[in-house]
Formats: C-alpha cells, structure tokens, sequence
C-alpha cells in the first residue's frame, strides 16, 4: 500500500550552494548560522528558547550528515541514522517559493523570471497606470522593495484613511499587495491581486500575494492567515499531475494548492500556524489511501523568521517543528515514504531580508526502507522521480529516483 508525505520546511537551508556567489549568496547557511548563534548564546530569548540548538528527531534522521554532505564534506564516522539522508542542488534559475516547489516536484524552471528594480517607484508607470484604472483603484502606496511587516506599520495607517493599497516587491520575482481585512476588504483586496496578476504576466512575475491585515494603528497591525497566492502554472506537468493522472489524491496543506495554481492539487487543507499545519498534516496522513500524496508547506519558517532575520524565533520554531516529529512518524505503515526537505535558503544572519541561494536536506524515512545516506543531489527533482517511483508511476522528464538506493537487499 504505497502512500507518501512530503513536507517542505520553508527556506531550512543547509548551506550555499555552488553557484550561491552569483546570487551574493556565497556563506549563507540557514541551518549552519541558527546553529551557530545558538551554540553561542546569541539567540536566547527569555521565555522562547535558550541554549544549544535542540533537533534531535531531525538529527536521528540524518540532518548533521545531509549538512556535511552540502558541504562537500564526509558525514561524521559512525554515525548511525534512523533514517536516509542527503542534500540536493537546485537547477532552476531562481531562488524563489515556486521554483523551488516545482523543482522539488520534478520539474526544474529553465526560464529567467522577471523582477522589479530596487529603486523607488519599483514598478513601471504603465503598469501601475493600469492597475489604478482597471481596478478602480484611488492610487497605491509604497512601490518599493520592502519588508511586508515594516511597510505596513509604515503605511498602514494611511492606507485606513487614504483606500490606497500598499503595493511593493523583494529579490523575488513578486508583486505583493497589502490592504486592511475589513477597512478595504478582503474579497476586494482578491479581486485586486487577480487584476494584478493579469497585468504582471507580462513581466514574467511568478506570484502575486495578497497581504490582508487587521489592527488599528501601526503598534496593532497584524498580518492574517487569509494570504492568497496568485502563481503562475508549472510550465509542464508535475508529480502532482502524474498522481492525479494515475488515479491518486494529493492533499495539499498551506500554500501548495496556490504554489502550483490548483494544479494537480485535489484538496486544500489551510491553517494558520506552523503547528497547525502539523495538525492538518497529521490528519491527512490518517485520510490517504493507496497511490495518494500528502504535500505540505510550513511556512512559518520563511514568512515569520527568515525573512524578518529573527534567529531565536527560527530556532525555536526548528525545535517545536523536531519535537512533533515523531507524531508523524508514528502514523508511518508498510509501504509509505515520509521525506523532509527544503525549497531554498532564508538565513536569519545573512545581509538583507531575501532567501538564500542554499542546498536544502533531504531526510526520510519509511517501513522496509535502508538507512543511510543518498549522497549529493543535483536536482531538487530527484525527490520527485523518487516519490514517482515510489508510488508506481511513470519516470518524468528530470531528475533521477534514489529509491533503489533505498530498497533492501
């Protein structure tokens, strides 16, 4: 009865990857630096976390190995895992979500998307001329690269009095769009991102995001669980199309029904929180049947601690996420396969507020699987052609299976 998880802890790097240089990204090392910083006692929070960095679950499967690995390093001798261990390269051109998510589902990008200049305005005058008038819209506010959090205590208050959303951008190829949840409204502020999204196809921008807040004042202002993303479609079909196609389910939880447009996606399970996508993950690995996959995003990660350069917040959601761990590997049976990875890098000590261009892990485990590791991956797709192979399906385009590198003799 093959069934399979595969969960994304977004932005966990674990180490630059060749090519990070031409990204700038050359050092960066998600895991490494949290690692680091706690060891040191640099990020200790009363009340949050203290001490050395605490993933025992993770490092049991391999985690210290999978980061020599990305390295270019021999994991520590006689380390003994309870699960299999690697690292992988990503082949897409960018450092973004959906790059890394498509990848990670067999299908690499080969295009160069397009991004906005980190000058202010950062959008060109036609394109916010036509977003003004086809969404009838008073004007914007911002237009500029900025940190979702910083840019609406910044302009919140204004955005109340003035009905001006706040529109800016990152390094990601993105278009972000913040407006109150009832001042503005949310159906309103949807049907503005889907006029965006219209817009920025011409420019090649993978995602618009709606950014929906509530709060009164810039020391209240609270972004909510109602983010919605606008992407654009895999340019080919994705393990979650072959599982479809094959007669399987794929139960999506957080953003991966958005990640890859509804594509593939049979259901969409949302929750607010990293812990409650646990929840809704662990429900999910009770529902599924033969054939299916259970996809999920922890989002927390990136959204909460990478980019807002939070290293005791990343911590200690790295330990909470660890300690649940064996939740899910509880509810593991004959024939399923449990993969943890990453889709790219977001290391809290690193310059700026952007991912990183980083290796991510791959750990797993799954009844009559061998332990060990499976070395250096040149492709997130990998992980894909493996779970493809795992669940009988056919072989796609890119990346090669390591599941018989995991079969008993």
């Amino acid at each position: 009865m093959a069934r399979a998880f595969l969960f994304v802890l977004d932005s966990f790097g674990i180490g630059h990857a060749p090519d990070a240089a031409r990204f700038g990204d050359e050092g960066a090392n998600t895991f490494g630096h949290i690692a680091g910083a706690c060891a040191a006692g640099r990020a200790d929070r009363a009340g949050l976390r203290t001490g050395p960095l605490d993933l025992p679950h993770m490092q049991s499967l391999g985690l210290n190995a999978a980061a020599a690995i990305a390295a270019g390093r021999e994991p520590e001798r006689g380390f003994a895992s309870t699960g299999f261990f690697g690292a992988a390269e990503e082949r897409s051109t960018g450092k973004d979500t959906p790059s890394g998510h498509w990848e990670i589902a067999g299908v690499p990008v080969p295009f160069e998307w397009g991004y906005f200049p980190e000058t202010t305005p950062a959008f060109p005058a036609e394109l916010t001329g036509r977003l003004i008038r086809e969404a009838s819209l008073p004007g914007i506010l911002a237009n500029c690269h900025a940190s979702g959090t910083e840019v609406i205590a910044r302009l919140g208050e204004e955005h109340i009095r003035t009905g001006k959303p706040i529109c800016y951008t990152s390094a990601d190829s993105v278009f972000q769009i913040a407006a109150h949840e009832t001042h503005f409204g949310l159906d309103r502020l949807y049907a503005v991102c889907e006029t965006a999204r219209r817009l920025v196809d011409d420019y090649r921008i993978g995602r618009v995001i709606a950014r929906p807040f509530v709060g009164e004042s810039a020391e209240t202002f609270e972004r909510t669980a109602n983010r919605r993303d606008y992407a654009v479609p895999p340019p080919e079909p994705t393990l979650l199309d072959r599982v479809e196609a094959a007669g399987g389910r794929v139960i999506g939880i957080g953003k991966i029904g958005d990640i890859f447009a509804h594509q593939g996606v049979t259901e969409v399970r949302k929750a607010a929180g990293n812990m409650a996508l646990f929840d809704a993950a662990l429900g999910a690995m009770d529902d599924v049947r033969e054939g299916d996959l259970v996809f999920a995003n922890f989002v927390d990660f990136d959204s909460l601690y990478g980019h807002r350069r939070d290293v005791a917040g990343y911590a200690a959601a790295l330990e909470a996420f660890d300690r649940r761990l064996p939740e899910a590997l509880g509810k593991l049976r004959a024939g399923d396969l449990l993969i943890l990875t990453a889709d790219h890098g977001c290391d809290p000590t690193w310059r700026g507020t952007d991912h990183t261009r980083e290796c991510v892990p791959i750990l797993g485990a799954g009844p009559g699987l061998a332990k060990g590791s499976i070395g250096r991956r040149r492709s997130y797709a990998d992980i894909g052609e493996t779970i493809a192979s795992h669940l009988a399906l056919p072989a796609g385009r890119h990346g090669v299976s390591f599941l018989n590198a995991l079969q008993h003799a």
